[in-house]
């Protein structure tokens, strides 16, 4: 990829500002349009890409250390998003093996340990919950611990102990909170969230494995022992339930875990924060919002109805898209009739004859039930 050089003098090598901004406007319009509380320190990441949305020429004025700030803000903007902005080496890796980075590591440090405490609670719909803690979990935590660990892995090398220290410690912090939420979870039986959190705990934990293999980092340095492969194998520093949570995650979750590419064909769904995708298979309620959404016409339903035909045609193991038909039909008097004028006669053949068509039929406190049935009966022979 040719380099580019803004006014300000800095090279760049990856996306260019003003482009990553009219990505995350694709992508997430309604950052843009007042939708989204941008206000309060936790939120000013979002107020940033809103200020340099009306301020484009002010991008060409950044330093490393804005630009890796911009990049950080987009991604956690659009990581519950269909299309994710593509900046993950760059805040991982590339930024802080940028020809400039012995001037402004410090700073990326701090604004990689700020970003732990960032909101990213209204641009995903991907989380889990403890509701005595008020406590949020979301793919966003291993975004940032892909980030953090980067960070880390670049202080080191560039002789900065004591803020490598501070990264390593935030990095535990966030690793006994996952395992603290887990724990109350499962404890007080909130069965529905606890799968949800194992599917979290996997990506988020995926991430931190992948980013460490690669800087590269020494297998026999304590810190590297204490937080790899946590999903998949006893650590002596943590609960087994890890271990646990990655064996039901792998049995029951990981299916529903994919990129939901064909929702990406269908722009209704960028109209509001509402619509973002929730963790599969327990998508009743986000069909619902679907089917009820004065926004989305009835075009527009009926569109979404073929996506998740595509869609579930791809991962035909998965539950998800069959749950979110049954939530968006329920929204209609005469369920799929009401649609019919808008889907093609062989599409709706198709549809009626579908094992998603089965799976829509199941009532969802029935669904429900056999699902966490399944999950009560599991072992794991690790944990």
């Amino acid at each position: 990829m040719a380099k580019k050089t803004l006014s300000s003098g800095l090279a760049l090598q990856g996306i260019a500002p003003n482009i990553l901004i009219g990505q995350v406007e694709n992508t997430n319009p309604f950052l843009f349009r007042g939708e989204i509380n941008t206000e309060g320190k936790e939120r000013s990441y979002l107020a940033k890409l809103a200020f340099y949305k009306k301020n484009l020429k002010a991008l060409q004025k950044i330093n490393l250390a804005e630009y890796f700030s911009l990049c950080m803000s987009a991604h956690w903007a659009t990581a519950g998003t269909f299309v994710p902005t593509n900046v993950d080496n760059q805040i991982r890796e590339g930024l802080w093996r940028h020809g400039e980075i012995g001037s402004y590591i410090d700073i990326m440090a701090k604004i990689t340990m700020d970003s732990w405490l960032w909101d990213y609670s209204e641009v995903t719909n991907r989380k889990a919950f403890n509701p005595v803690k008020n406590q949020v979990l979301s793919t966003h935590e291993g975004t940032w611990l892909s980030v953090a660990i980067g960070a880390y892995c670049a202080l080191k090398m560039h002789g900065r102990p004591k803020l490598a220290q501070e990264m390593q410690e935030i990095i535990l912090a966030e690793i006994k909170k996952e395992e603290e939420l887990l724990i109350f979870l499962r404890e007080t039986e909130d069965d529905i969230n606890f799968l949800r959190s194992t599917a979290l705990m996997a990506h988020n934990f995926g991430d931190l494995d992948r980013v460490m293999e690669q800087w590269k980092m020494d297998s026999g340095d304590p810190f590297f022992e204490k937080i790899y492969k946590l999903g998949h194998k006893r650590n002596p520093h943590y609960s087994p339930i890890f271990v646990y949570a990655g064996e039901i995650n792998k049995a029951m979750m990981a299916i529903e875990n994919h990129r939901h590419m064909s929702m990406r064909a269908v722009k209704a769904l960028r109209k509001s924060k509402n619509f973002l995708i929730p963790i599969g298979p327990f998508m009743d309620e986000w069909g619902e919002i679907l089917g009820s959404s004065p926004l989305i016409t009835l075009e527009e339903k009926a569109l979404l109805v073929l996506a998740f035909q595509e869609g579930h045609s791809r991962q035909d193991m998965a539950f998800g898209y069959g749950r979110a038909l049954r939530g968006l039909l329920s929204s209609f008097e005469a369920g799929i009739d009401d649609l019919e004028r808008y889907i093609p006669v062989d599409k709706m053949s198709e549809l009626k004859q579908s094992k998603l068509w089965k799976i829509a039929q199941i009532e969802r406190e029935e669904f429900e039930v056999g699902f966490l049935k399944t999950m009560k009966t599991f072992e794991s022979p690790k944990s």
